[in-house]
């Protein structure tokens, strides 16, 4: 189904070769790393994105860490890889596995090697059963919105969201998406358009201020999360909330599809959530043209916190989480 691949380890080199995101969809370009540093800046630039292939790929830097270095250099190597993006929960989740395994061996590589290995197994597997569980959401003929990318693109996998729309079409359900854009880096626009499309989905792409508009003839809005509280409010792409209050506001269930990993049980609520702070070229310049005032402020949060009592049901692997959320939520721990 999926005809791509975002990661993948050469352990005969100990390189990691990831689908630069940055170049789509104009590019299909595979980029080499050789070195944790330049896994941090791929992970930073977003050149890989998506909250669990952050984790998976942050795994795989530690790994490229340490072939040639002792313990003091990896944990180093460790500690620049979790300082790459504050939000997405699953980077510091894959680096705390890496650095127990570290802690279990004074020649770590095998066990390190294994352990990422079995964080990309684990997480196609989630992937799988994420869409296992949600697609029984979806009925034929149905109309989606979805919001970034939460696909195959955001995982090793099939995706979260996106692979909940994929498992319904190996169900033989005809779907019709709506991608918002996902300004400012386009990530609706760019990558879910492209995803979707290259794997048969019939595909609107609309810009984010058209949401209120095609919200009323939605079956269901399909979102990811990078990090979400234990009480259930989930911090995901910046546009998530407002999409959140216009879907209650028309009464269209709004769901969104993380792994187990994404949940940070160490915060009650959003309000503890860390909001990455981008650049403001992001927002100042578009298609490499300045389109803000050069005097002019500029402000650029990454994520905002989408309120759980806006949220109609969390597709986990383990199953649909569903109100009262800090309850049942604990039961996943």
């Amino acid at each position: 189904m999926i005809d791509f691949k975002t990661i993948e380890y050469n352990s005969e080199n100990n390189e990691l070769v990831i689908l630069d995101q940055t170049r789509l969809p104009e590019e299909e370009v595979y980029l080499t790393l050789r070195t944790a540093e330049e896994v941090c800046l791929a992970i930073r630039h977003m050149k890989v994105r998506g909250a669990p292939l952050i984790g998976v790929t942050a795994a795989y830097g530690v790994v490229l860490a340490a072939r040639t270095s002792n313990q003091e250099q990896i944990r180093k190597a460790c500690d620049l890889l979790r300082s790459a993006r504050p939000t997405a929960v699953n980077l510091s989740w894959a680096i705390d596995r890496m650095e127990r395994t570290l802690s279990q061996s004074n020649d770590p590589f095998t066990l390190l090697v294994a352990e990422a290995k079995a964080i990309e197994r684990e997480d196609k597997a989630a992937c799988k059963s994420i869409g296992d569980n949600g697609a029984e959401l979806i009925s034929d003929n149905a109309k989606i919105m979805v919001h970034c990318n939460a696909g195959a693109l955001a995982t090793s996998g099939i995706g979260t969201a996106l692979g909940v729309i994929y498992t319904a079409k190996q169900q033989g359900k005809k779907i019709c998406v709506f991608s918002c854009e996902t300004r400012p880096l386009l990530q609706g626009a760019r990558l879910t358009s492209w995803e979707l499309t290259k794997n048969g989905i019939d595909t609107f792409t609309i810009c984010d201020n058209m949401a209120a508009t095609f919200m009323p003839d939605m079956e269901l809005v399909l979102v990811g999360a990078d990090r979400i509280a234990s009480n259930g409010d989930v911090a995901n792409k910046i546009g998530t909330r407002g999409l959140a209050i216009i879907a209650n506001y028309y009464q269209v269930p709004l769901y969104v599809a993380a792994p187990l990993s994404t949940f940070d049980f160490t915060m009650a609520s959003g309000d503890q959530i860390p909001i990455e702070e981008r650049t403001d070229d992001e927002v100042r310049r578009f298609n490499e043209r300045c389109v803000v005032a050069p005097s002019a402020k500029i402000c650029n949060p990454a994520f905002d916190v989408t309120p759980s009592q806006l949220v109609s049901g969390i597709i986990t692997e383990q199953g649909i989480i569903s109100r009262p959320y800090t309850d049942n939520i604990a039961n996943f721990k």
